[in-house]
């Protein structure tokens, strides 16, 4: 934990404040050690950039929660216009939700 936070510029009990708000679960070793992916430690770097700009601790976990959110969103976006899946055997123009909205009522004229 000591050498993550060192990589990222903040304190060891910043990197347990992260994790008690649920930002990063960082995994662990056979000894119980911390170990953070490099996305993680991103992740707690722009976490610290906003509690140094005056952001509430719980504010910026949401915040960064949301960027990450946003940018993978924008990832998948982006491979699916590089690579659109083929269209089914039924497939019809509109979105597909299910039966339509007659289905399951029965018919009004008795028949």
């Amino acid at each position: 934990m000591g050498r993550a936070a060192e990589m990222i510029g903040t304190a060891p009990a910043f990197l347990r404040a992260v994790g008690e708000a649920r930002l990063i679960v960082p995994l662990r070793s056979e000894g119980g050690h911390r170990r953070y992916s490099r996305h993680q430690l991103r992740i707690a770097a722009r976490a610290r950039e906003l509690v140094d700009q005056g952001t509430p601790i719980d504010a910026a976990c949401r915040i960064v929660t949301l960027e990450d959110q946003l940018d993978e969103a924008r990832r998948l976006n982006e491979e699916l216009r590089k690579h659109p899946a083929a269209p089914g055997p039924t497939s019809a123009p509109g979105p597909s939700h299910g039966p339509g909205p007659s289905a399951g009522l029965s018919p009004s004229n008795g028949s």
